[in-house]
């Protein structure tokens, strides 16, 4: 890995060194996914709590053209407070940092950038997928294909439930991604701990989770990512009724304004915040706090002989 492009941290490049767990977590979330100023409160907890299960957390994302794997404190501060800070996914990687930018990396790019520094487990909130009306459209969101040749675990709370969930999953499937729900044989709804579609496989552990790891790097004949899909318990998601009702205004103001393309997912974000009075943020980070502490859990138990 040349440092000059892609710099970890000190202390990232140590545990990397001396195979000690360590989690990868985006900054996406940081920079666009959460309001000001909870997001850089938020960014601190998120690696605290990595740190609270025995991980080194690696937040990625570009500082001034150069990628950054740990990102430090003032870094941090940059992407969270700054304006125009890009939204970068892998294609968009080598433009901003020949332009010399601030940039916030996606699922897709953590991902990438994550396995390329050596690091085996991601944490997020939701995963991109397949958009409502994508046979027409054809929006796919590259966090699918990336998955499909990067082999990097990544925990998360299925998709964000604004998408096509079952066409996600059969994309999943086609791409050879496998997907193991975490206690459950449900898919998991981001903001719901159920979205009404079945998996194939489950497990009970991080144990379970760092065996498949070893199973499919042993085997050595796919180099895709593996999904953990961890649901929120039935008590803390988003009231159902209230997130079918807000789901469905939002999806008729996508159509009443002529919203398409990258600007769905932010519109639809910031619709449910709103029409929530602040409730899906909550479950947002709910989410985010509990999928950092189980892919710690999993980074141990990965590096356990």
């Amino acid at each position: 890995m040349d440092e000059r492009v892609i710099r970890p941290s000190a202390e990232v490049a140590e545990a990397i060194q001396a195979g000690r767990p360590v989690v990868a977590l985006e900054s996406t979330i940081v920079s666009h996914g959460l309001p000001r100023p909870d997001n850089l409160k938020v960014a601190h907890e998120i690696e605290q709590t990595v740190r609270d299960a025995g991980a080194v957390p690696a937040t990625i994302g570009m500082v001034g053209g150069q990628l950054v794997v740990g990102l430090d404190s003032s870094q941090l501060t940059r992407l969270a407070t700054a304006d125009g800070v890009a939204k970068l996914s892998v294609r968009d990687l080598a433009v901003a940092a020949a332009a010399g930018a601030d940039g916030a990396t996606t699922v897709a790019a953590t991902a990438a950038i994550a396995a390329r520094a050596g690091i085996a487990v991601f944490a997020t909130g939701g995963l991109g997928g397949v958009h409502r009306g994508a046979a027409e459209s054809f929006d796919e969101s590259a966090d699918l294909s990336a998955l499909a040749r990067t082999p990097v675990t990544v925990v998360c709370a299925g998709v964000k439930s604004i998408l096509d969930v079952g066409a996600t999953l059969e994309r999943l499937e086609t791409l050879g991604v496998p997907v193991v729900g975490y206690g459950t044989r449900r898919f998991p709804g981001f903001y719901l701990t159920d979205s009404g579609h079945d998996l194939d496989w489950s497990v009970r552990s991080p144990e379970d989770v760092a065996r498949i790891m070893r199973a499919r790097a042993g085997h050595g004949v796919s180099g895709a990512g593996l999904i953990v899909a961890n649901p929120l318990p039935t008590d803390e998601q988003l009231d159902p009724q209230l997130h079918d009702q807000v789901l469905a205004d939002g999806l008729a103001g996508l159509a009443r304004d002529g919203i398409a393309g990258k600007a769905v997912t932010p519109y639809l974000l910031a619709h449910f915040h709103s029409a929530t009075e602040g409730r899906s943020l909550a479950v947002n980070v709910r989410i985010i706090l509990r999928n950092a502490e189980l892919a710690a859990r999993v980074a141990v138990a990965s590096t356990r002989p």
